[in-house]
């Protein structure tokens, strides 16, 4: 019971001296995210921190409600090669749980010019992202029951999932187009397809 107190403890005093570093660190910089990616700092051990599907971060088993806590947190996450995310700083890495993906999608925005559909998205933290060839839209199917579940890259490794309000919205989009010579359900953003599934499965599922 005392090592549990003591490790509590722990785990609080470093949220506390992670959450100042992220401040420093973001009020400091130059505007925009700060550069997660071309930091190497020692790998500190694990935090209680876990991000659940539905976008809801928790920590020591409570859930956050401080939402600009929770953006700052979003702002200095990254994913490495080796499929773990962490919260990461100049000087310090600690590794985090997450259950499916860092980012929730909660709204799209449909917009474009001469027929061309641009899809934008925003993310639970705010991001706001645009698929595209450096945001490409891919999806899965999860679950006993085919779940359609797609995901937006945000930056680095960390992706968007599409909430499924929004995956309805998305869907309804799409269209059947040949690539490779297979028809293959896909939506469109800009330039862009992203296949979806087999035109043939789709209609399976649909029976």
């Amino acid at each position: 019971m005392a090592e549990d107190t003591i490790q509590t403890a722990t785990d609080a005093a470093g949220l506390a001296a992670m959450i100042s570093r992220a401040a420093e660190q973001k009020a400091s910089g130059k505007p925009g995210l700060p550069p997660v990616e071309k930091w190497n700092p020692p790998f500190c051990g694990d935090l209680d921190m876990k991000i659940r599907a539905d976008g809801t971060w928790f920590y020591m088993g409570t859930p956050i409600g401080r939402q600009p806590l929770v953006r700052l947190f979003s702002t200095v996450l990254r994913k490495d090669e080796d499929g773990k995310t962490y919260l990461v700083t100049p000087v310090e890495k600690v590794r985090i749980e997450v259950e499916d993906a860092p980012f929730l999608a909660v709204e799209m925005n449909v917009s474009g010019q001469n027929g061309q559909k641009v899809l934008t998205f925003r993310t639970n933290v705010g991001d706001v992202i645009e698929a595209g060839p450096d945001h490409p839209l891919r999806f899965e199917m999860a679950g006993g029951h085919s779940e359609l579940k797609p995901y937006l890259l945000v930056r680095g490794r960390l992706e968007a999932l599409v909430s499924r309000a929004v995956m309805y919205d998305l869907v309804a989009l799409g269209e059947t187009v040949s690539i490779d010579g297979e028809e293959m359900f896909a939506v469109r953003s800009g330039d862009e397809i992203f296949p979806v599934m087999p035109a043939r499965e789709l209609d399976q599922l649909s029976q």
